[in-house]
């Protein structure tokens, strides 16, 4: 068994992948914008993680824009019959590298077939719809017309499954009213836990439930208790935050992002810690603390 098994597996959609998988949204420029320093680099990461048992990638067409599907079409493509790409739409960039609303019904359709063919799909596995309500986080407000519109879009064929990002419990209620939603993608780590309710409640309808930022995003994770367990297990304090998430509940998916090679397989023996019941009392607490 190799480490990556040992993260157990869960249900996205129809398919059934191993909890740990890979973001590939920093192997954009930055800001997740513009080509990547090493090309060369990126397309060895991507290699890597599949040849480590990686089957669940999550990407969007809008990171760069379009360089990271077309990073993974080249270093992956045929892809094997295990792999779940699931793609992301409901922003575009700007010229300057902003993040801009793409929520008409010509912009969603775009984005679809932007994505078919960037990644050189005939069908998407899974479409996160990405809400704009909030920038920086989940706020409320309908998402019945743009879901309506991803909706017809599966009934066409070029969509399998559709989840939803950065939502609300009542978005999501109303997604579910409007088609099958498999997977919700919220930011959430051990310090930021808006979601705590949230994961338990799809948990038991049988919903992934996939963190973005599990380990801090844009600023890492620092905490002196996460380093203390750390050093106590020899361990990184990233991997207790990954080890950690894993063992919260049985339907997180974790996409932890990297450009490094080394990074990744760091990120991928998170799956061999085992964490007792002291270390997550700990771990626990640091959502309350206040230098977090």
């Amino acid at each position: 068994m190799s480490s990556i098994d040992k993260s157990g597996t869960f249900t996205l959609g129809n398919r059934t992948v191993k909890r740990l998988g890979y973001g590939a949204m920093q192997l954009a420029g930055p800001g997740v914008f513009g080509p990547p320093k090493d090309r060369d680099a990126a397309l060895a990461v991507l290699r890597e993680a599949v040849a480590s048992g990686v089957d669940h990638i999550d990407t969007s067409d809008f990171y760069g824009p379009h360089i990271t599907n077309q990073l993974i079409r080249e270093a992956l493509h045929p892809y094997p019959d295990n792999l779940v790409v699931v793609t992301k739409i409901g922003a575009r960039r700007g010229d300057d590298g902003a993040w801009l609303q793409a929520l008409s019904r010509s912009d969603l359709t775009q984005a679809v077939h932007d994505n078919l063919r960037n990644l050189k799909l005939d069908t998407l596995e899974v479409v996160n719809f990405r809400s704009m309500h909030g920038v920086r986080g989940p706020a409320e407000g309908s998402i019945e017309a743009p879901l309506t519109v991803l909706a017809e879009l599966q009934q066409q064929g070029l969509i399998r499954h559709i989840g939803l990002s950065n939502v609300t419990p009542t978005q999501i209620a109303e997604g579910r009213r409007i088609c099958e939603i498999v997977c919700v993608q919220n930011h959430y780590n051990l310090a930021h836990r808006n979601d705590d309710v949230l994961i338990d409640d799809l948990a038991r309808a049988d919903i992934a439930y996939v963190p973005y930022f599990p380990l801090g995003g844009f600023t890492p994770l620092q905490s002196s208790t996460l380093s203390g367990v750390a050093a106590r297990l020899g361990a990184t304090p990233m991997q207790v935050a990954l080890a950690w998430l894993l063992q919260r509940a049985p339907n997180i998916l974790l996409i932890p992002g990297t450009s490094s090679d080394a990074h990744l397989k760091e990120n991928l023996a998170a799956a061999e810690l085992n964490l007792s019941e002291n270390d997550l009392a700990e771990l626990n607490a640091i959502a309350s603390e206040e230098h977090i």
